[in-house]
C-alpha cells in the first residue's frame, strides 16, 4: 500500500462516518396535503373500514395506543389499507404529518419527525436478500456494491440525499427498491450497510 493510500484511508473513513451520521432531513408535504392527494380515498368516506375524516371519536379510540403505533400500521401495512396509503413514495415523514392531521381534524402542527422509525430488517440482510440483485453487477446503471467509483459522485448530496431518491424513485429504480412496506429506516440501513461496503475494498 502507497503512503498516500494509507493516509486517505483513514481520512475516508472519518468522512464517510460524519455522512452517515448527518441527517437534518424534515422536507416534505404536509400533513394537509398528504391527506388531499392520497389519503381521502379512502378515509373521506371510510372505505373498507378506515376511520373517516372528521370522525374524532373514531380516531381517538384507534389512538389509544399513539400515534407512533397507528404510524406502524400506516408504514406497513394493516388489513386492506396498504403499506405507505398505496404510495410508496411518501415518505415516513408524511405519513405521520397525514396521521396527525386526520387523527385531530387539522389541530396538530405537523411534526418535524416521523412518529415510528420503524426497523423491520437489518441493512446487511435487505442488501443480500434483494438489492444485490441490481446493485451485485450494476443493473440498469445502479451503483455497484463494493465499488465506491460508482458511489462518490452520488454522494454530493450526502445519504439524505441516496435515502430519499430510494424512497422516490430513481430512473429505473422503483420507489422503496419495489418493496413499499420498507419503512425508511430499512431503507436508510440498506443505503448506509452498501456505502461502508464500497469504501471498504479501495485499492491499496
Amino acid at each position: 500500500m502507497s503512503a498516500t493510500a494509507s493516509f486517505m484511508r483513514p481520512v475516508l473513513a472519518v468522512s464517510i462516518a460524519a455522512l452517515l451520521m448527518t441527517s437534518a432531513w424534515a422536507e416534505g408535504r404536509s400533513g394537509k396535503e398528504v391527506v388531499e392527494q392520497t389519503c381521502a380515498a379512502c378515509h373521506a368516506e371510510g372505505k373498507d373500514g378506515a376511520p373517516k375524516i372528521g370522525d374524532l371519536a373514531n380516531w381517538s379510540q384507534r389512538a389509544q395506543g399513539g400515534f407512533g403505533k397507528l404510524s406502524e400500521h400506516a408504514i406497513a401495512g394493516k388489513n386492506k389499507m396498504p403499506a405507505h396509503g398505496g404510495q410508496s413514495a411518501l415518505s415516513d415523514l408524511e405519513v405521520s404529518r397525514a396521521i396527525a392531521f386526520m387523527a385531530t381534524g387539522g389541530r396538530a402542527a405537523d411534526p418535524d419527525k416521523a412518529y415510528a422509525d420503524t426497523k423491520t430488517i437489518n441493512g446487511d440482510a435487505l442488501v443480500s436478500t434483494h438489492c444485490v440483485k441490481c446493485h451485485a453487477d450494476g443493473v440498469d446503471g445502479a451503483p455497484k456494491l463494493r465499488d465506491f467509483a460508482d458511489w462518490k459522485p452520488r454522494l454530493g448530496k450526502g445519504v439524505d440525499g441516496l435515502v430519499r431518491s430510494a424512497i422516490a424513485g430513481h430512473n429505473k429504480m422503483p420507489s422503496r427498491a419495489g418493496l413499499p412496506g420498507l419503512s425508511d429506516a430499512d431503507i436508510r440501513g440498506a443505503v448506509n450497510y452498501m456505502i461502508v461496503q464500497s469504501a471498504s475494498v479501495l485499492p491499496h
